[in-house]
């Protein structure tokens, strides 16, 4: 569909999360920091905070279909991000939901455990993923934990090894955050380009949705026409500042990112 004078759509196929920090309420605010329009199909509703997650119930097949289709058919969708899916059936919905998007940019954020630790996707689940979404996705963004499950690489391999072996699974590109390395440096690989993509460090801001929020901002450039590289800096930026900005205040728990920079705002 014609963008014309509209502004650039992103559907979000995820899980809510009930605290707000992450899922489709971190991918929402993530589209509205970029510029886009956000729209939604809930893959799951959990129950949770900053300190866990207490309950998890999966939406019905039919209404993850019946979510995709309405938002397709009426609105359009210039990219789409997904995240939770939780188990094999999921996956297999999803795959099938998206049919109708054809080349329409895909942005994988292979969510398997919550910042608490709650486990999200289950093993066949993984493989479900690994066979028939990766191939399907325009830019996959697993930490390099997640990297390393979807490959079942060793703990030795590097982050240049973890990204060509995701590759080999199928997309179209690939980047390993790196928030789980002590450099923190993000991998950018599509076969031809590697790039480093650096930022600062804040370890005194909050981190919760950080993964949520980069997967998200980067499909929003990608449905803004930016290239996968290009689009892969530019949500590094606004993870890392919505990371420096950071909720430290909410919750016992980790707190959640602010792409917004609300405490600068907001007057008591």
């Amino acid at each position: 569909m014609p963008i014309g004078s509209r502004p650039p759509t992103v559907l979000s196929i995820a899980g809510s999360d009930s605290g707000g920090g992450a899922g489709i309420q971190a991918d929402l605010k993530a589209f509205a920091r970029c510029g886009v329009h956000g729209m939604t199909a809930i893959t799951a509703i959990t129950a949770q905070n900053t300190v866990g997650v207490f309950a998890v119930e999966a939406v019905a097949p039919e209404m993850i279909v019946a979510q995709i289709q309405a938002v397709v058919e009426d609105i359009g969708v210039d990219a789409v991000k997904i995240g939770m899916l939780g188990t094999a059936k999921t996956v297999e919905t999803v795959v099938e939901a998206l049919g109708p998007v054809g080349s329409t940019p895909i942005v994988l954020d292979p969510v398997m455990v919550a910042e608490s630790g709650a486990v999200l996707l289950d093993d066949a689940a993984r493989t479900a993923l690994v066979e028939r979404l990766l191939p399907l996705a325009t830019v996959v963004t697993p930490n390099i934990p997640e990297a390393r499950a979807l490959t079942g690489a060793a703990e030795q391999e590097s982050q240049e090894d973890l990204a060509r072996e995701v590759l080999a699974l199928g997309p179209v590109a690939v980047v390993v955050t790196g928030g789980h390395s002590k450099r923190a440096v993000d991998l950018f690989f599509d076969g031809s380009e590697a790039a480093a993509i650096e930022g600062e460090r804040h370890p005194d801001g909050a981190a919760h949705g950080s993964g949520c929020t980069h997967a998200s901002a980067l499909a929003a450039f990608l449905a803004r026409g930016e290239t996968p590289l290009e689009a892969a800096r530019k949500a590094r930026e606004v993870a890392s500042a919505a990371i420096a900005a950071g909720l430290r205040d909410i919750g016992a728990g980790p707190g959640p990112v602010d792409v917004f920079d609300l405490t600068s705002t907001f007057q008591p």
